[in-house]
This record gives structure tokens, sequence and C-alpha cells, in this order.
């Protein structure tokens, strides 16, 4: 599935991933291929993604993030962020 997430000032990522798993207002979740359609906001948490290399290697990457929107909708992913924590 196709993942973007944009905050106001920048792009921060925008590729194919396996899955990703966010910081929900109620408590966390987690999106795979071919999930149901869904919106829902994003409290202060940790959003992550994992990708699968050619080669079989997993990779996850960890951002943290403070509040926002996610958008699934035929296996693209948009997250419209308020900020991106530093680490």
């Amino acid at each position: 599935m196709f993942l973007e997430i944009i905050t106001p000032d920048e792009k921060v990522f925008e590729g194919e991933v396996d899955s990703a798993t966010f910081p929900g207002s109620d408590g966390s979740f987690q999106i795979l291929n071919n999930h149901a359609p869904l919106i829902s906001t994003l409290g202060h948490g940790e959003l992550k993604y994992k990708i699968t290399s050619k080669d079989k290697k997993t990779t996850e990457t960890i951002i943290d993030v403070d509040g926002g929107v996610v958008e699934v909708l035929n296996n693209r992913v948009i997250v419209l962020a308020e900020k991106i924590l530093a680490d």
C-alpha cells in the first residue's frame, strides 16, 4: 500500500509500505494492505511503518507525531500530521 505523511511544513515520507501503525485518539491501530476505508484522528504517539526490501529484509521506521488525521482509501494512506516531534 502507498503511504504519504505530510505536515504543514513538509512531506515527511512517501512510498510503498507493508504495514503502518498509528496512535489513534482512542488507542493505536494498524493498517494493512486492502484495509477498509477509514478516517481517524491521531493523538500523541509513535507512527510506525514497515518496509520489506527485495532481499526480504524488513525495516521499521518510527516517527513521533502530535495530532493529525489519517485517511485510508483504495490501498492509499494519507497522514496529515499536525506536528512531528524531534528525537
